[in-house]
């Protein structure tokens, strides 16, 4: 069973979701893919975790790094759970790219290459928005290639965690997957 909850935040209204072993949904009002994978029976309901997420968010919003994590469960398929714990191990105030994390697998699969795209789509798919950091990933060449909460919030997050780079740019045509 899935419970829901919504959190205020600066930058909007925010949609969580939660099962017994942890947060399995972030969504922000209007993005791209929201509540995608939110199971047609829910109920909302203030559970436990949902304290926990949201004192995270609170110490979040506020400019600081959250010194603790609270209980998450990814859900996908086992490529995006993978991406997505690489997401994971990217530092508060750091960024990475499509092309590392896909480097990244690859030698982890002990293979020569893998596709950035195909990280990509699976970064774009990441249903815990901020937790597990997808706005910390641009392209190679300093784009900021989709997000689907929005390039606005992609560059608020940035900002926010002091990450951001003058030669970030958003791209003429969107590459959100």
């Amino acid at each position: 069973m899935q419970y829901t909850t919504t959190y205020q935040s600066p930058v909007g209204e925010i949609l969580l979701a939660a099962d017994e072993i942890g947060l399995t949904g972030l969504w922000f009002a209007g993005e791209k893919y929201y509540a995608l994978n939110l199971d047609e029976e829910h109920e909302e309901k203030e559970i436990p975790v949902f304290a926990e997420v949201k004192r995270w968010l609170d110490v979040y919003f506020t400019g600081r790094e959250p010194d603790f994590m609270p209980p998450i469960h990814m859900i996908g398929t086992p490529f995006q759970v993978e991406v997505w714990e690489l997401l994971r191990k990217i530092p508060y105030g750091k960024t990475t790219t499509y092309g590392e994390l896909a480097r990244q697998i690859a030698e982890g699969r002990g293979l020569k290459r893998m596709s950035a795209q195909a990280v990509g789509f699976a970064v774009g798919r990441n249903e815990i928005s901020l937790i597990v950091p997808c706005h910390r990933v641009v392209g190679t060449n300093g784009s900021l290639a989709g997000y689907a909460g929005g390039i606005d919030k992609k560059i608020t997050f940035l900002k926010l965690e002091g990450a951001y780079k003058d030669e970030y740019f958003i791209p003429k045509h969107s590459t959100a997957p």
